[in-house]
């Protein structure tokens, strides 16, 4: 089975999006099933405004066409609502081809939190980008409700896994005082650092990440230590040389991070909000609490077996069957008679 992947996140990107569709393109060859992506890495790039280290795809319609053909997929998912996922969109619903689309990054909380856009008129627009799609895939059960009370259809679920022979607890020695509290992610205004820098803790807070805001935050906040992005190794031993891993973030839909965390064996604090309340729930191996301080300090007593335990039932196994088997549903790749007639290409916001 052959499945193409378009996605306007890829590498070098250092983000959730980017590892999910890697890890899961590996896993799923043990179903019979191969894995191509269309990604930013076939045509030009620009700097995403206010984000030069994010770079966009500058496709057209003749060649990402052409690359479509070339890789004779079976099933087409749509990882992205880009400008590569718009197009593959765009050819998909062109020739009436049926193909499924995920739901990764809450953009109408991210734009407005950079521009003056209501974040209503966003949602119109990821409505009618998704509306055409057969599943829409999402993370967790708590996400899948909030999108279908949005209006979106046919809203399934995708799990995720961790990446357990790397991320694994292991004697590091960071070199700085203890307890280590830990933030993993893009250092960008949307992951509400500063509701983690502004807390009054014991030992060292660590931020591990680049991103646009990184500069006026190591500028604002002294104390704190900026390890900069790290990856493979270098960021399990971040990890694994910490105590305590803090997401301040309120609008993730996941967090991968999460998972990653808790296979090193680090319990979790961060705010009572989908994303880490849907990874961790009720299992003893985090605390949820509005008062982050208080979250990370009751974090220290939580049993880093527990966390173990925990991160052990997520795989990239059965994340990617999840994945290959929604694919498999849809059938070889054909006239999609189930769909509506071709609309225009240009979304309709409604406020």
């Amino acid at each position: 089975m052959r499945i193409l992947v378009a996605t306007d996140a890829w590498h070098p990107q250092v983000n959730g999006v980017v590892r999910t569709l890697a890890m899961m393109a590996e896993a799923a060859t043990a179903f019979g099933a191969e894995i191509h992506f269309l990604t930013p890495q076939s045509f030009r790039t620009f700097a995403a405004p206010s984000y030069p280290d994010l770079r966009l795809a500058v496709p057209n319609p003749v060649k990402t066409a052409r690359l479509i053909e070339a890789a004779q997929p079976d099933s087409i998912h749509i990882a992205t609502e880009g400008p590569i996922g718009l197009l593959a969109r765009r050819y998909c619903r062109k020739h009436g081809l049926p193909f499924t689309t995920s739901f990764h990054t809450r953009f109408p909380e991210y734009v407005s939190a950079r521009l003056p856009i209501p974040e209503s008129w966003i949602w119109a627009g990821l409505r009618w980008f998704h509306g055409a799609s057969r599943a829409v895939m999402v993370a967790t059960p708590a996400l899948a409700t909030e999108l279908r009370q949005r209006g979106f259809r046919n809203v399934v679920l995708w799990p995720r896994g961790v990446d357990a022979k790397l991320f694994h607890p292991r004697s590091v020695d960071l070199g700085l005082p203890r307890p280590i509290f830990v933030c993993v992610g893009r250092v960008a205004v949307e992951k509400n650092l500063e509701a983690f820098l502004d807390l009054d803790l014991p030992g060292t807070k660590l931020i591990v990440g680049d991103g646009p805001a990184r500069a006026s935050l190591a500028k604002k906040y002294p104390q704190a230590v900026f390890f900069g992005a790290r990856q493979g190794e270098e960021l399990a031993q971040a990890y694994a040389g910490s105590d305590v891993f803090v997401f301040p973030s309120r609008t993730d839909t996941f967090g991968l991070v999460l998972l990653e965390a808790l296979a090193s064996g680090l319990p979790v604090a961060a705010f009572p909000v989908t994303g880490p309340r849907d990874v961790i729930g009720s299992a003893p191996v985090g605390v949820l609490n509005e008062d982050l301080q208080a979250a990370c300090l009751s974090a220290l007593n939580i049993s880093p077996q527990a966390c173990l335990e925990f991160a052990g039932q997520h795989s990239w196994e059965a994340s990617a069957r999840a994945f290959v088997e929604e694919m498999a549903d849809i059938g070889d790749v054909g006239p999609d008679e189930s769909t509506a007639p071709f609309e225009p290409e240009q979304p309709r916001f409604v406020a």
